[in-house]
């Protein structure tokens, strides 16, 4: 189906929980999200029949995200449910890696085809200090055990940030060179106020091509733009949905863990399913699409996002 713009909607990121086992600071409040009780959240069967209707709008990707996806105890049968909908053609998943050691292998029987695991830094204690808690040796291991689970593509998420990890970026793209996976880039969207990152921490993309001369560039696959280092088994990835934002080909929608269709992340809009039979949400879904807006406001350190919630709460 298109939108009110003639552009293709296509992909669909479910959030399937807003718990996460971490607490990144760009993502959610240091105190963690406040819990809801189970009867508000979307149930594995509601899940299954919006990607249903999704599908038979045209939806043909599904990315399955959080919070934290592997913190829900029945994500390998969501999973299953997933990629056996007639019309997904891909299901992937994006996860912080640090459960990912004991479940690759199980996901990818389960579906997942592609993987993306989000780390900002090779630095245990910054790593530490960025997920508030978390351990670097968890998520390696999680990467790793994605790598021999066999998935069809594994890539790291970098969200770039100054003056915490611009010093990395050489290290992070290095991992290209051995290993049979991508590493991306991504900006820092000024989704909280309280993430205690300041104006510089804003910084473009461009900051990782002036950090690494020497790379090959190979255009663009979706949102990304792709670049090589000489002689590398992978790729490296540049997102700027600030600097150089890609509204004009957006072919995506989110559906949170509690039921809401966001169009469009930076906006408030949102249409419930929470407990509605398949034809009404596919009534929704046309709505949603529909209204997806042309573009986001601006987007700063002093304009915040207008998403109205959290990362953890919309999904990654």
């Amino acid at each position: 189906m298109k939108d009110s713009f003639g552009r293709e909607i296509t992909y669909l990121r479910l959030s399937v929980t807003d718990l996460c086992n971490l607490r990144c600071r760009y993502c959610m409040p240091k105190e963690g999200v406040c819990l809801r009780r189970h009867e508000e959240m979307l149930t594995e069967e509601e899940m299954t029949d919006a990607v249903t209707v999704a599908a038979e709008l045209g939806i043909r990707k599904v990315r399955i995200t959080g919070g934290e996806p592997l913190v829900k105890k029945n994500i390998l049968s969501i999973c299953k449910n997933i990629s056996h909908v007639p019309g997904i053609e891909e299901v992937c998943l994006t996860t912080n890696g640090t459960l990912l050691s004991n479940m690759a292998a199980d996901l990818k029987a389960a579906g997942i085809q592609r993987i993306n695991i989000s780390i900002d830094t090779l630095n245990e204690e910054k790593y530490s200090e960025i997920t508030r808690g978390g351990r670097l040796k968890d998520a390696l291991c999680g990467i790793e055990a994605a790598l021999n689970a066999g998935f069809e593509k594994v890539k790291l998420n970098t969200v770039l940030i100054g003056g915490f990890n611009d010093d990395e970026i050489k290290a992070l793209a290095e991992l290209t060179r051995e290993k049979d996976l991508d590493v991306r880039f991504i900006e820092l969207m000024p989704m909280l106020s309280d993430s205690g990152f300041g104006e510089d921490a804003f910084i473009p993309v461009g900051t990782v091509k002036e950090k690494l001369p020497e790379v090959i560039f190979l255009g663009r696959d979706g949102v990304a733009e792709l670049m090589k280092l000489p002689g590398a088994k992978g790729n490296i990835g540049l997102i700027s949905p600030i600097s150089c934002r890609f509204c004009a080909s957006c072919n995506r929608l989110r559906l949170t863990a509690d039921g809401k269709i966001k169009p469009c992340l930076h906006s408030p809009l949102e249409y419930d399913i929470k407990g509605l039979k398949r034809e009404q949400m596919k009534d929704k879904m046309k709505q949603a699409i529909l209204a997806k807006p042309e573009s986001y406001g601006k987007l700063s350190y002093a304009d915040r996002s207008c998403a109205g919630r959290t990362m953890d709460r919309i999904g990654g």
